[in-house]
C-alpha cells in the first residue's frame, strides 16, 4: 500500500533474500519486528531526507528472513506510527512478501522527498522536532548546515562574494580535501556562525559539497571542481 493504497506485489521471497545478502547499509535496514513509533520513524525520516532506500520487517540484523506473524495487524500499527511521528509526513509504500504459510516480511519503500527536510515530532511536544539523515548503515541526526541544504536545494546561479575568507578556504581544500564548520571558523579566525553561512552558501552554488558523518559533517570541494 502506499500511504493506505493497496499496492501490486512487486518483489518476490528470492528479491528478499537477495536484499538480505546484501546486508544493511545506506539505503537498506532491517528490523526483525515493528520497533517502537519513534525509532520507526527516525529510520523512515532518515531514508526521506537522503536518497530513499527501503525498510525490511521481519528480516533480523544478520540478515535472516523469519518473518511477522498477522503482517496486517503490524502493518496497521506502523501506518499508525508514522502518521503520529513523522512530520511533515513522509511518502510511503507497504508491500507484503510470504515467507511461510504464516508469516510475511513487510517492505517499506521510501523515495526521496522533495518536501525535505522531514522531522521525528512527538505528538504532545510538537514543537520538539529532529531531523535524521542516512549515513552507510545508521541513521544519524542531521546537523544545522544539512537541514538549510535540504530547505534551500543547490544552484550554481546563487550569489555571493569571493573574498579573502573564501579564497583561503579554497586553498585549504586544495591542499587537506575536507574541513568542518569549526575548522573552518578557526582557519579563518571568524564565528562559527559565519563560517557556517559561507559553507553553506558556497555549497548551495555547487562549488562544494556536504558530507553528513556520525563524527560530524564535513564538506569538500564539489566533485566537477575538484576534477
Amino acid at each position: 500500500m502506499e500511504n493506505g493504497i493497496p499496492l501490486e506485489r512487486t518483489l518476490s521471497l528470492g528479491d528478499v533474500h537477495r536484499l538480505a545478502a546484501i546486508g544493511e547499509g545506506q539505503f537498506l535496514e532491517f528490523k526483525r519486528r515493528i520497533p517502537d513509533g519513534r525509532r520507526l520513524a527516525k529510520e523512515i525520516v532518515a531514508f526521506a531526507n537522503s536518497g530513499g532506500g527501503n525498510l525490511l520487517v521481519g528480516v533480523s540484523d544478520a540478515g535472516e528472513v523469519v518473518g511477522l506473524r498477522d503482517a496486517h495487524e503490524e502493518m496497521f500499527a506502523l501506518s499508525g506510527a508514522l502518521e503520529t511521528h513523522c512530520y511533515p509526513p513522509v511518502p510511503y509504500a507497504l508491500e507484503r512478501v510470504d515467507v511461510t504459510g504464516k508469516r510475511e516480511v513487510i517492505v517499506i519503500k521510501v523515495r526521496e522527498s522533495d518536501g525535505k527536510p522531514h522531522f521525528v515530532i512527538e505528538p504532545d511536544q510538537p514543537l520538539r522536532r529532529t531531523a535524521y539523515v542516512r549515513v552507510r548503515d545508521m541513521s544519524i541526526e542531521a546537523s544545522r548546515e544539512a537541514r538549510r541544504l535540504m530547505r534551500t536545494g543547490t544552484d550554481s546561479n546563487v550569489k555571493f562574494e569571493f573574498g579573502e575568507k573564501e579564497l583561503l578556504l579554497m586553498r585549504y581544500l586544495e591542499e587537506y580535501r575536507r574541513i568542518t564548520v569549526e575548522q573552518f571558523a578557526r582557519l579563518a579566525a571568524i564565528p562559527a556562525k559565519r563560517a557556517s553561512h559561507t559553507l553553506v552558501l558556497l555549497t548551495r552554488a555547487e562549488l562544494l559539497e556536504i558530507h553528513p558523518d556520525l563524527g560530524g559533517d564535513y564538506f569538500t570541494l564539489a566533485r566537477n571542481r575538484a576534477a
